[in-house]
């Protein structure tokens, strides 16, 4: 069998992972084992943290949504109650949008909730 040198293969993967730890701080950068080790947890928390991401935006939105909500005399469960009885179908992110920008189109939908809870 021939002998197999992996010199060019180890140096490449060892190559990559350094330029993953590009931006941290001392051996982290300079060591590959540290560098290693911090990569692996950054893509580790990086995986998360995109699943991590959607979870935020949405709460947020449903903060913002409230806010308006609460502006226009009702609540953030009552209206998207009231929304889905009237049959409008909005997604959290676009509320929000209009709650932030445009106060008298979110009080017209909002109104709309109220009158379908009301009939």
């Amino acid at each position: 069998m021939p002998r197999v040198k992996r010199g060019t293969s180890a140096r490449a993967r060892r190559k990559k992972v350094m330029k993953l730890a590009k931006g941290n701080v001392g051996g982290r950068r300079k060591l590959y084992r540290a560098a290693r080790e911090t990569v692996e947890k950054g893509l580790a928390y990086a995986y998360r943290d995109r699943k991590v991401r959607k979870r935020d935006f949405r709460s947020l939105w449903i903060v913002r949504i409230n806010a308006a909500a609460r502006s226009a005399g009702t609540t953030y469960s009552r209206l998207v109650q009231g929304l889905k009885k009237a049959g409008i179908q909005m997604d959290r992110k676009a509320l929000a949008e209009i709650a932030i920008h445009d106060a008298k189109a979110f009080g017209d939908i909002a109104e709309r909730a109220k009158a379908a809870l009301a009939a």
